[in-house]
């Protein structure tokens, strides 16, 4: 395969990758089929469990937080696997994984935060739009604190399930178009309003 076949062998990899996603959405094994495809997608797979967690609430908004409760259990266990994998397998699935999403600079920006917010930067990135599976296998490569690891995660990846589902259920199957569109951009303001409070807690102190 040459150079400039690949980006488009990747783009089509990822297209089918999320039109299978989508089609457990209308069989009756839609919720495993979403904790597995959370669980996958915090270590390898290219699609976030988001796509699959919409489909559902929208097609049942009254359950819709147990659809998020389920998603962010797979999550959070699959974001295990893939610190192991950073930690125990780094050059043999690590970063091959993480070169496969391009994901050298995402790891940059972790440290970064890690760097310059401690244990916050940690939370900082499970949250923001860095991908998950990258954050994850870079965590077990660094050998940060597992316990932190797991804690925010928890709190990240919660987060973003709860709301992805508080919204539909709040607001009905009209918003699914808002979320897919401008999800990310909601999701790095409440980043920037959380940051900005800890600094001020720090000021004030």
């Amino acid at each position: 395969m040459n150079e400039s076949s690949e980006p488009r062998e990747r783009a089509n990899i990822i297209r089918r990758s999320y039109d299978w996603v989508l089609s457990w959405a209308d069989t009756p094994y839609g919720v495993p089929a979403l904790f597995l495809l959370a669980f996958a997608e915090s270590s390898f797979f290219p699609i976030p469990p988001d796509v699959l967690l919409i489909a559902l609430a929208v097609a049942a908004p009254t359950r819709a937080l147990k659809f998020a409760a389920v998603c962010t259990a797979g999550s959070v266990l699959g974001g295990l696997a893939g610190y192991g994998i950073g930690f125990y397998a780094w050059d043999a699935l690590g970063q091959p994984i993480v070169e496969f999403f391009n994901g050298a600079e995402k790891m940059t920006q972790i440290k970064a935060l890690y760097d310059q917010h401690g244990a916050l930067g940690i939370l900082i990135a499970a949250i923001t739009p860095i991908p998950y599976k990258v954050f994850t296998i870079f965590s077990g490569m660094m050998k940060y604190d597992l316990a932190t690891f797991f804690g925010a995660s928890v709190v990240g990846r919660g987060f973003r399930f709860f709301l992805v589902a508080g919204i539909i259920a709040w607001f009905g199957p009209a918003v699914k178009v808002y979320i897919e569109r401008h999800f990310n951009l909601a999701v790095t303001a409440f980043t920037v309003l959380l940051v900005g409070g800890f600094v001020l807690i720090r000021f004030l102190h």
